[in-house]
């Protein structure tokens, strides 16, 4: 019995400094997919719900599908590539009309961004733009670009910053009852990740309408842990938001869950 009780002692010895750099590896990753420019390929998966569009206070529902590509530029420079594909289902939101469901539209960053942080301080700056995937009344029908940037700070286990864009319509698919678009969207964002890889986040995503002079500026907090499936490592979490200043027809609250798949090198 005393030498079963010393062999496991031993293995637990050994074995601990594997367990702990796992669970360093996991916390990194944590980190990383709380920089929007990091150098990992990701796929989020992004479910919201929000309630109280319109005059009769529907719902909708949009499944945000969220690749992150980084490519090697060279030795010093990266491009990473994100993409938001939303697929919507849409309540009733006013006596005139109805249900809607399918694509919305799609916005693609082109953020280039040095591999090399400056004591944990990253910047990016790019290309961003807007693709007309839209169906019926959830796109706009419009092809529009403009600026992107980002710039953060991770030191231990915080990460906070901004990102931004500005998005201009230049061209229509031929729909003379559509409106010109010049939005500008500003993210800022503050999180902490646990040794343990648990992430507690809170960001506001504020869009000003130009042309309607209207903010929206819905206030997300979430929370998300990272696992280990077999040999895929996926991150899932949730949260609830309300909206600190909504459009006439903007929505009241709403609820977030996230998954996440990740690819590390």
């Amino acid at each position: 019995m005393q030498r079963l009780i010393l062999a496991l002692c031993a293995t637990a010895v050994a074995c601990a400094p594997a367990l702990a750099t796992a669970q360093e590896s996991d916390a990194e990753l944590a980190k990383k997919l709380n920089n929007p420019v990091a150098s990992l390929i990701s796929v989020p998966f992004q479910l919201n719900y929000d309630e109280g569009f319109g005059p009769d206070k529907g719902g909708r529902t949009v499944l945000n599908i969220q690749p992150v590509v980084p490519v090697s530029l060279n030795a010093h420079w990266n491009l990473i590539i994100r993409t938001i594909l939303p697929v919507i289902y849409q309540e009733r939101t006013s006596p005139t009309a109805g249900v809607a469901q399918g694509l919305g539209d799609t916005t693609q960053s082109f953020f280039f961004s040095p591999k090399a942080s400056n004591n944990g301080l990253v910047w990016a700056i790019g290309p961003a733009f807007l693709w007309p995937t839209g169906e019926s009344e959830l796109g706009t029908k419009t092809w529009g670009a403009g600026p992107t940037a980002l710039i953060l700070k991770q030191t231990g286990g915080y990460t906070y910053g901004v990102l931004a864009n500005h998005i201009w319509s230049y061209a229509d698919l031929g729909s003379n009852d559509r409106q010109s678009i010049s939005t500008t969207f500003i993210q800022p964002f503050l999180s902490w990740t646990s040794p343990t890889a648990t992430t507690i986040g809170i960001n506001t995503e504020s869009t000003y309408n130009w042309k309607s002079k209207a903010w929206s500026i819905p206030v997300n907090l979430t929370v998300s842990q990272l696992y280990k499936f077999g040999g895929q490592r996926v991150s899932l979490g949730g949260g609830a938001r309300v909206y600190a200043a909504r459009d006439g027809t903007g929505p009241e609250w709403g609820l977030r869950f996230t998954a996440t798949l990740l690819f590390p090198k």
